[in-house]
């Protein structure tokens, strides 16, 4: 019997898709992108959804790091019941419905933007979804 070598696939570690991967590193930090990431999430999108968490009794935990957040839906704040697949099915549409298209995972919304978001897009989107929740009964 022999036995195999899990060696990898034609295009791994190739050359080609290597020297794309450094040439989008080396652009990222020639412009800035990771840091304005950690600009943009900690000043603009992260009090954002803090302070629209303290209008709406439904989100439970905000968490995020950079422009990586994620925001919990609860029924009950305290108990921190998740929110049913109805509910979320709702969110998503009333959020689709202020063109947003949202990235939901049990009963938690994604925030993840591109990194090269500008804080009026990441007010844009939470002022979207400040609206679909004060739409829902």
């Amino acid at each position: 019997m022999r036995t195999p070598f899990p060696g990898g696939l034609t295009y791994s570690g190739h050359p080609l898709a290597c020297a794309t991967a450094v040439a989008a590193i080396d652009i990222m930090r020639r412009d800035g992108v990771v840091e304005h990431a950690r600009d943009v999430g900690e000043n603009v999108l992260g009090p954002a959804l803090a302070e629209l968490a303290q209008r709406h009794t439904c989100m439970g935990e905000v968490r995020g790091v950079g422009l990586m957040w994620a925001v919990e839906f609860v029924s009950d704040v305290e108990a921190k019941t998740p929110w049913d697949a109805a509910a979320m099915g709702a969110l998503v549409q009333a959020c689709k419905e202020q063109g947003m298209w949202p990235f939901m995972v049990a009963n938690r919304l994604h925030m993840v933007p591109p990194l090269v978001i500008t804080a009026d897009e990441v007010r844009q989107g939470v002022a979207a979804l400040d609206r679909a929740l004060g739409s829902l009964p």
